[in-house]
């Protein structure tokens, strides 16, 4: 794996050996970020089920004023911190916050912190014809917290497969919808009315 734009293009990134991390390949993450353009620059990010930590470095690469990654296992936080050093980015542009997301979530709402973007590859949900799906994505969409922590205009950028169809709940609006082999990526804003 490797930051695809920006001032850490090219640097390669490591992920831990197995079936417990499934990162955002490449060519997905491209197309992402391909998609906000120069968005980007000054943005304060918000990673959840942080991983590689992929999302967040190649927001800080392409120009992110900061990110904040959410991951629960120590052992994955550890890759990301190293993955930030080999990136060489700003001291103090990655901050890195080892808990359960949906307390992560409920924790920052407390606080009023807010994001302009929020991004979130989770692990993937399984095959829900003829029922509500039970997958992390849907339970973000379902999250009475994320509304609150995303800026006026800030964008949830979802992933979850094809096999998982997601209920797109009422506090949510779709700009976009993204189709990468099994992967789908949802563009959302907030719904005000």
């Amino acid at each position: 794996m490797r930051i695809i734009g920006g001032s850490a293009a090219g640097k390669i990134i490591k992920a831990p050996k197995g079936l417990e991390v499934r990162p955002t390949p490449d060519r997905v993450r491209q197309a992402i970020f391909n998609r906000l353009g120069p968005s980007i620059e000054g943005t304060r990010i918000l990673e959840l089920f942080g991983g590689t930590g992929a999302l967040s470095l190649e927001s800080l690469s392409r120009g992110a004023t900061s990110s904040m990654c959410v991951e629960l296992s120590r052992k994955h936080a550890r890759f990301i911190e190293q993955n930030a050093k080999v990136c060489g980015l700003p001291h103090g542009s990655l901050q890195l916050c080892v808990d359960d997301v949906f307390h992560a979530l409920a924790r920052f709402a407390q606080t009023k912190r807010q994001f302009d973007f929020i991004m979130a590859d989770p692990p993937f949900g399984e095959k829900n014809v003829g029922c509500r799906s039970t997958s992390f994505s849907q339970k973000l969409l379902d999250d009475e917290h994320l509304p609150s922590l995303l800026a006026t205009d800030g964008q949830l950028i979802l992933g979850h497969t094809r096999r998982d169809t997601l209920d797109v709940t009422a506090q949510w609006r779709e700009h976009k919808l993204m189709k990468h082999g099994d992967s789908l990526f949802r563009f959302l804003g907030k719904n005000d009315s």
